[in-house]
C-alpha cells in the first residue's frame, strides 16, 4: 500500500505525511475519531465557520512540527531521524484523549480526569499495539527524554500546539486578531543549553503571538455567547447524569449510556481498559443526537434546556469584574421557581454563577526565552520594550452570572 500521502489543508496548503508509522497512526480509529469532535465545541453558534475538528488541528500541528525540526537542524542542532519521528508523533497524538465537546464532557461525564491524562493512556495502548515503536514519543510527551527542548516544542508557552490552534481558530472563525506569524516564529527558533529559544529578530512576532492569544480568549474562547452555549451543554449533561443515577434509562448510544449511568474516576480509567475503549467510541454525534431526543423527555428541566440549546435560545450571560449581588441571584432564582414550577434545589439549572480566567503568559518554568544578539538569554517580558506585555502576565478573573432568559428581572 502506498503510504506516501499528502493532505490539502486549508490553512497551510499541502501537508506531507512524513513516515509510514505516522501514516498508520493517522489511520488508527483513535485518531480518525478526532474527525468527529469539533475543535471549538459550541463556538460555531457564534462564529458559523468554526466547524473545524480536532483532526484538522492534529494534522496541522504535525506539519508545523516538521517545519520547526527542519529549522532547528539547519542551525546545527543534532536531531536524529528517530527523534524527529518521535516528536512528530507526540504532537500528532497530543489531543487524542479529548472527548466530545472537549471540556464540557470533562466536567460532567467523567470525574477528576483530564484529556491530557486520557491522551497518555491512549498513547500507552497504541505503543503496545505498535510493538513499542512509540516508546520514544512517549518519553518526549511525558518530559522524560534528555533533550528537553523536544518536549518544549510539544508542550510549553510557545509550543507547536498553540501556534497551530491560534492560526487555525482565527482562520475558521474569521477573527483576524488571532493571526500570528507562525512561519517567522518557527524560522527564529533555536536551541541554547537544551532550551528552546527565539532569536532576538523574532521578538515582535512573539509579542504579537502573546497579544493574539489574549485577544482570542476574550473574543472567541471566552466570548459570552460561547460561554452561554457551553454552560448550557454542561447543565444538560449534569441533569442527564442525575436522572440516570436515579435509575431511569435515557436515550443514548451504548457507550454514552455507560458513562451516564456509572461514576467513572481517574483510577477506573487506568485500571480497566474496557472503560478507555468505551471512551474512544464517543464523539460529538453521540452527545448531540441524545440532546435532540431529550427535547421530548418527560423531565421538565432536561427537555427545557435541550430545546433551548437546539433552538440557540441560550442563557443570558453577564460578565462583571465583581461578583453579582446575592439579592439579584435570589430574585432570579425565585422567578425560575415561579416560571417553571420547580423545587428550590433545582434552580441551579436555570440560575447560577461561575468565574472565568484569562492568563496569556506566565513567567517562570517553561517561559519564552529570547536569545539576545550579545548571546544572553532573557525572558520575553524583560527583553521586550512593549509595556503591554506586563499586563499579559497578570491573570484576569471575571465573574459570570448565567440565567435562562424567561426569568430575567425586568426591573434590573
Amino acid at each position: 500500500m502506498n503510504k506516501k500521502k499528502i493532505i490539502n489543508d486549508p490553512v497551510y496548503g499541502f501537508i506531507t505525511i512524513p513516515s509510514e508509522l505516522v501514516f498508520d497512526l493517522i489511520q488508527h480509529p483513535y485518531v480518525q475519531r478526532l474527525r468527529y469532535i469539533k475543535q471549538l465545541g459550541m463556538t460555531h453558534l457564534v462564529y458559523p465557520g468554526a466547524l473545524h475538528t480536532r483532526f484538522h488541528h492534529a494534522i496541522g500541528a504535525m506539519h508545523l512540527m516538521s517545519l520547526a525540526i527542519d529549522t532547528i537542524k539547519s542551525k546545527g542542532q543534532a536531531v536524529s531521524h528517530e527523534e524527529e519521528e518521535a516528536v512528530t508523533i507526540a504532537i500528532l497524538l497530543h489531543d487524542i484523549g479529548h472527548g466530545p465537546f472537549s471540556h464540557a464532557l470533562e466536567h460532567t461525564i467523567v470525574e477528576g480526569i483530564s484529556h491530557e491524562h486520557v491522551s497518555k493512556l491512549l498513547m500507552d495502548k497504541l505503543n503496545q499495539e505498535f510493538d513499542g515503536r512509540l516508546f520514544l514519543a512517549l518519553e518526549i510527551f511525558n518530559d522524560r527524554y534528555h533533550k528537553r527542548f523536544l518536549h518544549q516544542l510539544v508542550s510549553g508557552q510557545l509550543d507547536i500546539d498553540r501556534m497551530d490552534y491560534l492560526n487555525r481558530d482565527s482562520f475558521f472563525t474569521g477573527v483576524s486578531e488571532g493571526v500570528i506569524s507562525f512561519d517567522r516564529i518557527i524560522k527564529m527558533l533555536d536551541i541554547v543549553d537544551d532550551q528552546l529559544v527565539v532569536e532576538e529578530k523574532g521578538i515582535y512576532s512573539i509579542e504579537k503571538f502573546l497579544i493574539a492569544r489574549r485577544l482570542m480568549y476574550w473574543q472567541v474562547y471566552l466570548h459570552k455567547t460561547v460561554i452561554a452555549a457551553e454552560q448550557m451543554l454542561v447543565k444538560i449533561l449534569e441533569r442527564a447524569k442525575e436522572i440516570s443515577g436515579q435509575g431511569r434509562r435515557l436515550f443514548a448510544s451504548p457507550c454514552f449510556a455507560y458513562f451516564l449511568t456509572n461514576s467513572i474516576s481517574r483510577d477506573d480509567f487506568r485500571n480497566d481498559l474496557r472503560i478507555l475503549e468505551r471512551f474512544t467510541k464517543l464523539d460529538d454525534h453521540d452527545i448531540f443526537t441524545s440532546i435532540k431526543v431529550w427535547c421530548d423527555d418527560e423531565d421538565l428541566i432536561l427537555s427545557t434546556l435541550c430545546k433551548h440549546l437546539i433552538s440557540r435560545n441560550l442563557y443570558q450571560v453577564e460578565i462583571t469584574n465583581e461578583p453579582p449581588s446575592i439579592e439579584k441571584i435570589n430574585n432570579l432564582a425565585e422567578n425560575a421557581i415561579d416560571e417553571f414550577e420547580i423545587e428550590e434545589d433545582d434552580t441551579s439549572y436555570f440560575v447560577f454563577t461561575d468565574t472565568i480566567r484569562n492568563n496569556a503568559y506566565s513567567v517562570g518554568s517553561g517561559s519564552i526565552k529570547i536569545l539576545m544578539k550579545d548571546g544572553s538569554i532573557q525572558d520575553i517580558t524583560t527583553a521586550s520594550d512593549n509595556s503591554n506585555l506586563e499586563a499579559l502576565v497578570r491573570t484576569v478573573q471575571k465573574y459570570i452570572l448565567c440565567y435562562i432568559k424567561e426569568v430575567k428581572l425586568f426591573n434590573g
